[in-house]
């Protein structure tokens, strides 16, 4: 079997190994493919039985161009980049990556949090500049800071990821209001509650998005659902950038009326330089990397043969093309 990687270097830098995908096949690994060129697309697929992609699109154009392909593995868990309609069509299998980094991006969205709340990064920069040496007193603080304990985390979107930021959340004594379409209510406790959406704007001191990109979900974070928030909201999201309006909350960070941001996500990636969010006032932007632990990595990595393993054994696992 010949095996294309057609964007191999997010995934893999260098510090992993592709010698158990190496193993099923001949194997080409390109770091990276240009995303808006099919044709170049096609020539690197072009006699690949299975292929591997993470943000290069395989749209219907190169799908109906490569009809020898049987197999492709998305190594991530949105599976958007391919044209999911055309390959179940062609009789193509596709899968993608589930659950690899739960802990991971759990972490990270508390991590934003705490950012905002204490300013990390600026006051050990502070104090490197000299300026803790000099000082009058024997501490200082350029803005305020901000204690968690018993204010409440909403978290739209309750699956695995929603939960983990649910349980740290908890356990630095906050209460969680969860919104999810599927309610698990074993799950509840006197800190952690299911709620309605309007209850979660109006109540939350913090508001976490842990939902999947749908239509019904696009830039729900927008004027109107800001309005109903708490003044002095905080928003996190390290989740999908179209989850947000990014005008509208930007223009809410400029009003004083959403206290800060935390976004490992934009809109469109990488950001660009009109994004309106690039000049707000208190909004951290991370370049979509709550995924990127090497542990997490090594897990998708596994998880992406494990996938095609079970293809070539006749029991797919994983699949999005039903």
């Amino acid at each position: 079997m010949k095996i294309t990687v057609l964007d191999g270097y997010t995934l893999n830098p260098g510090d992993l190994g592709w010698e158990a995908l190496e193993q099923l096949g001949e194997c080409t690994v390109y770091d990276r493919t240009p995303v808006d060129d099919d044709k170049e697309i096609i020539r690197r697929i072009a006699d690949a039985e299975a292929v591997f992609t993470n943000k290069t699109p395989l749209d219907a154009f190169v799908l109906e161009a490569c009809p020898q392909v049987k197999y492709i593995g998305v190594l991530a868990t949105g599976y958007n980049v391919v044209d999911v309609k055309k390959a179940k069509q062609q009789g193509i299998t596709v899968t993608n990556i589930p659950t690899y980094g739960t802990a991971a991006v759990g972490q990270f969205a508390i991590a934003l949090l705490l950012e905002i709340c204490h300013h990390i990064g600026a006051h050990d920069k502070a104090v490197h500049e000299g300026r803790w040496e000099h000082n009058a007193d024997w501490c200082f603080w350029d803005y305020p800071l901000i204690e968690l304990a018993d204010k409440t985390m909403g978290i739209i979107g309750y699956g695995r990821i929603g939960q983990t930021t649910g349980r740290i959340a908890q356990a630095m004594g906050m209460k969680v209001l969860a919104y999810d379409s599927v309610e698990d209510t074993s799950l509840e406790s006197e800190t952690c509650r299911y709620t309605d959406i309007d209850t979660l704007y109006r109540q939350s001191d913090v508001i976490a998005l842990h939902c999947p990109l749908f239509p019904e979900t696009e830039k729900m974070i927008n004027k109107d659902s800001i309005s109903r928030m708490k003044d002095g909201v905080i928003i996190i999201n390290n989740s999908r950038g179209p989850l947000i309006n990014e005008q509208d909350l930007a223009d809410a960070l400029e009003s004083g009326k959403v206290a800060a941001a935390g976004l490992d996500v934009v809109s469109t990636e990488p950001v660009r330089g009109d994004n309106p969010l690039l000049g707000a006032k208190n909004c951290i932007i991370t370049p979509h990397i709550s995924w990127a632990p090497k542990e997490s990595r090594k897990r998708l990595m596994d998880i992406a043969v494990d996938n095609l393993k079970a293809f070539l054994a006749g029991k797919p696992v994983n699949c999005v093309t039903g």
